[in-house]
């Protein structure tokens, strides 16, 4: 049964988030990779998901199979999704700049995609074709060379279909830490990327916090979490559909609902029960919601936002009157996406809408930011002096130099005078 407290009742503490380290095994497995390369990597599927490989790249001809053996009205759907996808994503794209604000000076910054990406997709419970296009979309936008993405080998059809909507150039079948090893230090059939994005397992997790350096990551997710802030004109049935959406991804998953409605509360709660029982992975959403299900009863929503601003979710429904006016007056500061209104249920971004689903979370909205466009660029700033410019800006680097210490710069400078 879902927890009913008030506010004073509540902390973000409460939250079961840990998991057990696993540090030590991932550290092994990226060893072995790094040694061993496709060998190591073939010997860890077969030794977690009991697969003997021949090969870790998926074939043109099992790609053709897969997407053979699917219904045309699906793929119509995810050619649908990914247009919105890609539609919103488009409109990130940066140009760089360059400019000249003083005579002899040209100064400016150049937007340059990164070479080669990995993208991490996970398998296991469920199969996320949506996690395929919304990591594969933006980094072909962004201009990305290649495109791999790393899953699990038992790959269903439908993760292929979305790699080819999306413009992957390569599916590897492997998952685990050892996906993410082979792709930070790549192996005989494996070029090594330059950054790995994508959410997974406890594993994937801390293999990405252990390459982190060696290539770039988009983040450590944790897991999945929704805050809904409601006022009392809602269904109990939507918020409860809502709540239990995000509680069977995972028995970690957080749900919360704040309410200044009592009455609201209670229906809530009443009705996770009568649809939990009707869901598909309804042991996994009962844990999560034991755990980490709240209805969270405050005084008035004010009070609501402040706590929102300080849980900081990954998702944040606001089932509330006048919902884009919170957004105007810049009440809500922390939260990866924002769902406004009655009618924009958190599987609407999930899947649809266009805005990314890979998301900040236990807290890190504060600091950080949906996967986007950014993420598969970098940045190169120029300068350029004639000699004359350089000269008249010389005094003050000098200066400047030798006051760090740093006698050697000011005489780079120095020593360029006329």
């Amino acid at each position: 049964m879902i927890t009913i407290t008030d506010s004073n009742n509540f902390s973000r503490n409460d939250i079961k988030t840990q998991s057990p380290d696993v540090s030590k095994n991932v550290s092994d497995i990226i060893d072995s990779v790094i040694k061993q390369g496709d060998k190591a990597v073939i010997d860890y599927e077969k030794k977690f998901d009991g697969v003997e490989l021949d090969s870790l790249l998926v074939s043109d001809s099992e790609i053709q199979d897969a997407i053979n053996s699917l219904d045309s009205k699906y793929i119509d759907m995810l050619k649908r999704a990914a247009k919105n996808i890609y539609e919103f994503h488009s409109k990130q794209v940066r140009t760089g700049f360059i400019y000249s604000d003083k005579e002899g000076v040209i100064l400016g910054q150049k937007v340059i995609p990164l070479e080669r990406v990995g993208l991490y997709v996970p398998g296991g419970t469920a199969s996320y074709p949506s996690s395929v296009l919304m990591n594969a979309i933006p980094a072909k936008i962004a201009g990305c060379d290649e495109i791999y993405i790393a899953t699990p080998p038992e790959i269903k059809p439908e993760i292929i279909a979305a790699s080819q909507i999306a413009g992957v150039d390569k599916i590897f079948k492997m998952g685990g830490a050892q996906a993410i090893a082979a792709f930070a230090y790549g192996t005989e059939s494996i070029k090594r990327v330059d950054k790995i994005v994508g959410p997974g397992n406890i594993y994937v997790a801390e293999a990405k916090r252990q390459v982190f350096g060696r290539v770039a990551i988009d983040m450590i997710a944790g897991p999945s979490e929704i805050l809904i802030i409601a006022d009392k004109n809602n269904y109990p049935a939507h918020l409860a559909a809502d709540m239990l959406a995000q509680a069977e991804h995972d028995k970690l998953a957080t749900a919360i609902l704040i309410t200044n409605s009592k009455r609201l509360a209670k229906s809530v709660a009443d009705e996770i029960e009568m649809q939990l029982m009707n869901l598909k992975r309804k042991e996994i959403a009962r844990e999560s919601i034991n755990n980490n299900g709240r209805i969270i009863l405050v005084k008035n929503l004010d009070e609501a936002v402040n706590i929102a601003n300080k849980i900081a979710p990954e998702h944040l429904e606001l089932c509330v009157e006048n919902a884009f006016e919170w957004i105007t007056a810049g009440k809500i500061r922390n939260a990866g996406s924002i769902f406004l209104g009655r009618n924009s249920p958190e599987a609407l971004g999930d899947y649809y809408a266009g805005p990314n689903h890979t998301l900040p979370t236990m807290g890190t909205a504060r600091f950080s930011s949906p996967l986007s466009v950014d993420d598969f660029i970098k940045k190169s700033q120029f300068i350029y002096y004639t000699s004359e410019a350089l000269n008249q800006a010389s005094q003050d680097i000098e200066d400047f130099a030798i006051s760090e210490g740093l006698t050697g710069h000011a005489n780079s400078v120095v020593i360029r005078r006329p």
